[in-house]
């Protein structure tokens, strides 16, 4: 999905900001039950390195849950099996409200 498509949205569901490296943050939202991986104009992922920079695109929107995702990628390292889900989800407020 596109940013200007996410503009046409006004109510989403979650808004996952994906942690993938030090301080390198991902966009994703799901509405209407589907995942949908935010890209710019030229389809590459809209990334930040400041997530609020990330949380001030949904200023003027009706979200129902914002979160923080991170996925360990050390399970292989300590003997769990490749591919299993460890999604650690962070609740995170809304930094904008007044």
């Amino acid at each position: 999905m596109t940013l200007s498509e996410l503009a046409k949205i006004t109510e989403i569901e979650k808004v996952c900001i994906h942690s993938l490296e030090s301080n390198l943050y991902q966009l994703s939202i799901i509405s209407e039950g589907e995942e949908h991986y935010i890209t710019d104009q030229k389809g590459v992922f809209v990334t930040s390195h400041n997530k609020l920079d990330l949380q001030k695109i949904f200023t003027n929107k009706q979200v129902e849950k914002m979160v923080l995702c991170h996925q360990s990628a050390y399970d292989e390292m300590v003997g769990q099996p490749v591919g299993g889900t460890n999604i650690l989800e962070v609740p995170l407020g809304d930094p904008f409200k007044q």
